[in-house]
């Protein structure tokens, strides 16, 4: 593929194939690959005609839509980079989120805004975006009046706009949540998705003949692969109804509705569905590919999967939003013998590295737990007007130096097994020491998630006065008709040090008992 811009991939498969269906949705008619290009280059029209520059920034305030994916499309085609916000956020962190991205203009479209309203009376800003309302079945109610809305495109020409951007320019910024509250805008290029996306439509095999998911807001990072992977390889994309993901019943109708090829989401999902028995032997006929990433997938939940799937493929994704979707994969090769075995994080993707190292950012042995750090192609350039918490994280290789020379710490704990492979082994923010011992909370989790009729459960460190100096709780909550006495949960502990185990009373919850 010749393209090294994100839009370019989409224009080649509209050329090709405009009637194809592109775009769909439970309650719109599909979108054509022809009628996404059409509509993407009228926008950038009008967003070139308003002042929008290459490098500006075009905030995204509007819900899960044929539209909302048109729009972002057009934004890169302006030669500027789309910030896609929660339209279910509250006012003053979207504010502050307005204040740090210094937008040319905001895209909304939906219930979107009271809240923008809200967060525009708050903010404090330099120069006052224009607002585009992008909604054709709700009028814009209020001030300051919208600069352009969704009728004002229609006249607009449907030709394609010259583009001035590199692949090093700016494709989008994501915000995630700091450790001190505020939110970091993570820059990424057009270079980092597509180097990522050439390896995936290679490894997976991604074809015009693919029908996908799309699962994930469009403020998360998952949904850059949902979008572009599949655009960009001429499928279908198909958004699943934001009504069903608390329904993993009303989600299982909807996968066999749409005959989906491919899933993708965060493992929670996953587990909920195992949870509540949806999958039955032999479904989803048509689904090919199930891949998660995010956070762990317990290996029951894996097993309970793989054994009513036979015929997918199952591949866990690893990476955070720094480094661009994922920098590693570990595809399951077969069913698991034991609840207890571990799901690794697997091996490098092309361009990536992944090194294990130690306080000092020296490599440690094989099977020791150590910092991850990422390296490679998929790295941001930081995060958007804070050079200082850049700085703190993106830290110079070592050995090395220089921009392309960059390590990101990722904050998370890992080792190399003697498979070779990669696993996740917790977070350092989630790791307390107690009399000595270095304990992983997240560990604890995952050996209590094995456990039979229990559906979630969360535990925390609180500091205490006493010898140990922490007293580990443990909040859980148990499948219908499943009886698990915290004697239980300490039994399944019994793998782990005796120092991550727990042994005093049970308070009881309404919500579920809490085990300390």
């Amino acid at each position: 593929m010749s393209a090294h811009l994100l839009q370019q991939a989409i224009t080649e498969r509209a050329q090709a194939r405009p009637e194809a269906a592109a775009v769909l949705a439970e309650d719109a008619a599909p979108l054509t690959y022809g009628e996404l290009d059409a509509g993407s280059n009228r926008l950038a029209h009008m967003l070139r005609e308003l002042g929008c520059r290459r490098g500006d920034r075009v905030v995204l305030l509007m819900p899960k839509s044929p539209q909302a994916i048109m729009s972002l499309i057009g934004v890169l085609k302006a030669d500027a980079a789309y910030v896609p916000l929660d339209t279910a956020g509250p006012a003053p962190r979207l504010a502050r989120m307005l204040e740090v991205c210094g937008c040319h203009s905001i895209l909304a479209a939906g219930s979107a805004a009271p809240i923008l309203r809200e967060a525009l009376a708050r903010a404090t800003l330099a120069q006052r975006p224009l607002i585009g309302w992008l909604d054709a079945g709700r009028p814009w109610d209020g001030d300051p009046p919208p600069a352009f809305t969704a009728a004002d495109l229609d006249g607009l020409p449907a030709t394609p706009v010259e583009s001035l951007n590199s692949d090093t320019d700016l494709a989008h910024i994501l915000f995630t949540s700091g450790s001190t509250g505020l939110p970091k805008g993570v820059m990424i290029t057009h270079r980092s998705v597509l180097r990522f996306l050439e390896w995936a439509w290679k490894y997976f095999g991604i074809s015009q003949s693919d029908r996908a998911s799309q699962h994930s807001p469009l403020h998360f990072d998952l949904s850059t692969f949902d979008i572009f992977s599949t655009l960009g390889a001429g499928a279908e994309l198909h958004l699943t109804p934001s009504g069903v993901n608390l329904l993993p019943h009303k989600m299982g109708q909807y996968i066999r509705k749409a005959r989906l090829t491919q899933w993708f989401s965060v493992p929670s999902v996953l587990n909920l569905m195992a949870k509540l028995d949806v999958v039955r032997p032999g479904d989803f006929p048509d689904l090919r590919r199930v891949m998660w990433c995010g956070e762990v997938l317990p290996t029951p939940t894996l097993i309970h999967w793989m054994r009513r799937l036979p015929h997918a493929r199952f591949t866990n994704l690893y990476g955070p939003t720094e480094a661009t979707i994922a920098s590693s994969y570990y595809t399951v090769p077969r069913c698991p013998a034991h609840e207890r075995d571990p799901i690794p994080i697997g091996t490098a993707c092309d361009g990536e590295e992944l090194m294990i190292l130690d306080d000092e950012m020296r490599p440690v042995r094989d099977g020791e737990i150590g910092n991850l750090y990422i390296g490679g192609v998929g790295l941001s350039p930081g995060y958007w007007n804070d050079p200082e918490k850049t700085r703190s994280v993106f830290l110079p290789r070592p050995g090395g130096a220089g921009l392309d020379e960059r390590v990101y710490r990722t904050g998370d704990l890992g080792r190399r097994g003697a498979d070779g492979l990669l696993y996740f082994a917790g977070r350092t923010d989630t790791q307390i020491k107690s009399r000595g011992y270095r304990i992983e909370l997240g560990e604890i989790e995952s050996a209590l998630n094995a456990l039979p009729g229990l559906r979630e459960c969360a535990v925390v460190a609180v500091r205490t006065e006493g010898f140990e100096g922490w007293m580990i709780c443990c909040a859980y909550v148990t499948a219908r008709g499943a009886n698990i006495p915290p004697s239980a949960l300490r039994q399944s502990l019994r793998f782990l040090t005796a120092e991550a185990q727990s042994s005093a009373s049970t308070p009881r919850l309404a919500s579920g008992p809490v085990l300390t």
